[in-house]
């Protein structure tokens, strides 16, 4: 039939949406209480039987100037003048050596645990890329051992 009408299909199988349009600003103050009860404020309306976008969440979060507490730990960058001794270069980009420890190199690099940066510093020995020992500080300015 929809052929002989030349009408696509999904014309004849839509539905409408029965959804109900309701004014966000009517749960201004649901949103204001899930704010001071809990962080996961979505999860309090759900329990509620309201369901709000993310997007309505926040535009009434920043109507009513509620901020957050909960942000995710950056690591930021210190500008410190670190290394900035010239090294000539002895390797000269020949990384195959024949003794074991005759060429002994270090990488310093950073994670997060528990909520906190630490720093470990590896020494590789590139005759095997074994590392020969490491460490881990919280600090990057206490000496490594």
């Amino acid at each position: 039939m929809c052929q002989i009408l030349k009408i696509a299909k999904s014309t004849y199988y839509y539905q409408t949406n029965n959804c109900v349009k309701y004014d966000v600003n009517n749960y201004e103050e649901e949103v204001i209480s899930a704010f001071n009860k809990s962080r996961k404020i979505k999860a309090v309306l759900m329990r509620k039987d309201i369901i709000l976008s993310r997007r309505k969440i926040r535009f009434l979060m920043i109507k009513n100037n509620l901020v957050s507490k909960y942000t995710k730990l950056k690591y930021r960058n210190h500008k410190t003048m670190v290394n900035n001794d010239q090294i000539s270069n002895v390797l000269n980009r020949q990384f195959n050596n024949k003794k074991p420890n005759e060429v002994v190199i270090s990488d310093l690099t950073y994670l997060q645990v528990g909520g906190e940066w630490h720093y470990i510093c590896l020494l590789i020995d590139l005759f095997n890329r074994e590392i020969i020992c490491y460490t881990a500080v919280p600090d990057q300015t206490k000496p490594l051992n």
